[in-house]
């Protein structure tokens, strides 16, 4: 897996589509288990975070624009 800072948002995502296959097919030994929920917990964080960033940015054009808009 690429680092953090390297990743892209859908690569996470893809990435937690593999962990979660791999659990719902109930042949990851325990100690494989737990790297994969700890791996899935950092990705999870990096997609909420990715999603809140691109939230405030979106808030923040709708803003500018409708600051820009004149009023009739």
């Amino acid at each position: 897996m690429k680092t953090k800072s390297n990743i892209t948002y859908n690569e996470a995502i893809e990435r937690l589509d593999v962990i979660m296959s791999q659990i719902n097919a109930g042949n990851v030994d325990i100690d494989k288990l737990s790297s994969l929920l700890s791996e899935a917990h950092e990705l999870i964080n990096f997609c909420r975070s990715r999603l809140y960033k691109v939230d405030e940015e979106v808030k923040k054009m709708i803003a500018e624009i409708d600051n820009d808009t004149p009023v009739s």
